[in-house]
């Protein structure tokens, strides 16, 4: 009896260490990471529940989701915690999970999960037919944050508005259309073997939409005002038409996508910004990473030069996230990549999918290590810092905190999440109004009654530190578009069973290039890029205090002979003091509202004291030539 217990003791071990997440011998358990990543989707699901829902404390949600406007909108998914259907987030979601399958499906298939993937992407793209009901018409968003954030329901209680608001040729939003048309065209390559009629149909609407945004130029917020709060466009809607062509040429091999991509590369910013964020906003980086795919398996064909310049960029990204660019993303003292405090992890997590598609093209095409600032980066130690991030999130922090709902023994209990904090309407069916909501449930000091398994929430801050508490929206809410790319991640993560080998990558030695945007010790500094130069000089010195501080004058110059620079955003690190002469936005500097155009040959002058005889470091961040 004593041998018996002890083997059921060990066997009982094993399988509460297997629930939790973890493999024997240590390490993380990717396969599981993945089921429950994708069951997060279930959860977020707006409209009628299928038989086969496995969140089972859900119901049904927003069946009359459209009726006031005379359309159809039932289905798609609510973006985070709250009970509102913004239509750019589910877009660049829904884009994400298909680019995750498209390159990573064979290993989701191995760990039994391809099907549940496909069928997330289907439930965003059957609303996705509901919101386009005629060529230039879209659906943008049902129900608004001002009255949704006043309330805290169960999705199934809702008696907030369910107004939809749309964009349409009078009141344009190209940057809404071109990434539901991204969306729809990398969803018809993920149902083509399965369902071509299906695939067909995503691809009649993936173009009307296409045309229908470029044709008519807007951002969408200002058609559709009441996402500004939430889902403002602060990058404008360039990225997100290079990003729809972009997907449209590999869903189609129609060469005049590529064309569109090549031939407006200057005139949309996706050659002109060097940008290492990446999300529901910026795509640039995304665009950047397909254009540097088509590249490298030769499909550019006369348009190679054009292809070079956004592959650049695209290595600039690379670089810069794993530390060896000459500018690199902040890193807490625990190591996660940080940009923000508001959902860090969504921008760990879609720059861990673009790091992950890039080492492994650039080892399938024999490029072999990208050449960074500082020094090569090969596709072995970019998986590696891959795995970092992801190991992170999965607990391997400070905190030793998992943030991932339900994933190892220590995850967040308070979710900042309606239908997850309030008890589930198929345990207890009593109506629960706006306000008791509040008072009974939101402010509850305990755990959510229902689990949110497999959600990625927002994460720690610059120092690691995290507070579980469902009021900290900023850090304990999660979003659909924090799971989107780390799916396709965990799935080669899982195919690799945590265990990644060098000589998978066929090793090449590379020689450092020159930092061209490195700041200089000298007391002037030029740098450029293909349009722009920037060049720095003290023109003042004075002693106060026992410190020396130094005024540095900085001119930023059009080189283009004939084209106009629009939209320029500048960053700078390494300022210790004051600037003069730049305005703060949400991606660093930009010219004052008086200059919005450098014409050729033009100049822009800026700037700052510093405590130091070191420069700041100035580059550009994101330009368009027109």
């Amino acid at each position: 009896m004593a041998n018996g217990a002890a083997t059921l003791f060990g066997f009982l071990a094993l399988a509460s260490m297997v629930k939790l997440g973890f493999v024997p011998g240590g390490g993380h358990d990717y396969a599981m990471a993945l089921r429950k990543s994708i069951l997060y989707f279930e959860a977020q699901r707006s409209g009628v529940l299928p038989p086969n829902q496995r969140v089972s404390w859900r119901a049904s949600s927003g069946l009359f989701d459209g009726k006031a406007n005379g359309v159809d909108l039932v289905g798609g998914y609510y973006d985070a915690g709250d009970n509102v259907k913004f239509g750019l987030p589910m877009a660049f979601t829904v884009t994400m999970m298909s680019w995750s399958i498209l390159e990573y499906g064979k290993q989701m298939a191995a760990a039994g999960e391809l099907r549940n993937a496909m069928d997330a992407v289907k439930w965003g793209t059957d609303y996705f037919i509901k919101a386009h009901p005629e060529p230039d018409v879209l659906y943008g968003e049902v129900g608004d944050g001002d009255t949704d954030h006043s309330c805290w329901q169960r999705p199934e209680d809702m008696t907030t508005s369910r107004q939809a608001f749309r964009v349409d040729p009078q009141h344009p939003g190209s940057d809404l259309a071109a990434e539901t048309a991204a969306a729809m065209a990398a969803a018809s390559i993920v149902f083509r073997g399965t369902y071509p009629g299906y695939a067909n149909l995503l691809l009649v609407h993936s173009k009307q939409l296409f045309e229908f945004a470029d044709k008519y130029r807007g951002k969408y917020d200002a058609s559709i005002t009441v996402a500004r709060n939430y889902y403002g466009s602060f990058s404008g809607y360039g990225d997100e038409l290079l990003w729809a062509a972009a997907w449209l040429f590999e869903a189609t091999e129609d060469r005049s996508y590529l064309e569109y991509l090549a031939g407006n590369g200057e005139a949309l910013g996706g050659t002109g910004w060097s940008i290492n964020q990446f999300g529901w906003d910026v795509k640039y980086p995304g665009v950047q990473v397909l254009a540097a795919k088509f590249l490298l398996q030769g499909r550019a064909g006369d348009h190679a030069a054009a292809l070079q310049r956004y592959r650049q960029n695209a290595e600039f990204f690379v670089c810069s996230c794993v530390g060896k660019g000459a500018v690199n993303v902040a890193r807490t003292p625990g190591g996660m990549m940080y940009h923000q405090r508001w959902n860090n992890l969504q921008f760990v997590t879609s720059a861990s999918f673009l790091l992950t598609v890039y080492a492994d093209f650039a080892a399938i095409s024999g490029r072999g290590a990208v050449r960074c600032p500082a020094g090569a980066a090969q596709p072995f130690d970019i998986l590696k810092f891959v795995k970092s991030q992801v190991n992170y999130i999965l607990g391997d922090n400070p905190r030793g905190t998992s943030y991932m709902v339900g994933y190892g023994a220590s995850y967040p209990r308070q979710v900042h999440h309606r239908g997850a904090s309030i008890v589930s309407i198929k345990r207890d069916p009593s109506f629960v109004s706006c306000q008791e909501g509040y008072s009974s449930w939101y402010g509850r000091q305990a755990g959510n009654p229902n689990l949110l398994d497999g959600a990625v929430v927002g994460g720690p801050d610059e120092y690691d530190d995290f507070a579980d508490e469902r009021d900290n929206y900023e850090q304990t809410e999660a979003a659909t578009y924090n799971n989107a790319p780390l799916l396709g991640v965990l799935a080669r993560l899982a195919a690799s069973c945590g265990g990644l080998k060098e000589e998978e990558y066929e090793q090449e030695t590379a020689t450092p290039v020159v930092n061209r945007t490195s700041s200089s010790s000298s007391a002037s500094s030029l740098r450029a890029t293909t349009a722009i130069a920037i060049e720095q000089n003290v023109t003042r010195t004075w002693a106060r205090r026992r410190r020396t501080y130094y005024r540095y004058a900085v001119t930023v110059t059009n080189r283009s002979r004939r084209k106009t620079v629009r939209e320029l955003h500048l960053s700078v690190s390494g300022l210790r003091g004051r600037l003069w002469g730049l305005e703060e936005a949400r991606y660093g500097y930009v010219p004052p509202r008086w200059l919005p155009a450098l014409r050729p040959g033009r100049s822009l002058r800026f700037v700052y004291v510093q405590p130091a005889s070191t420069p700041a470091n100035v580059w550009v961040t994101g330009y368009k030539l027109v």
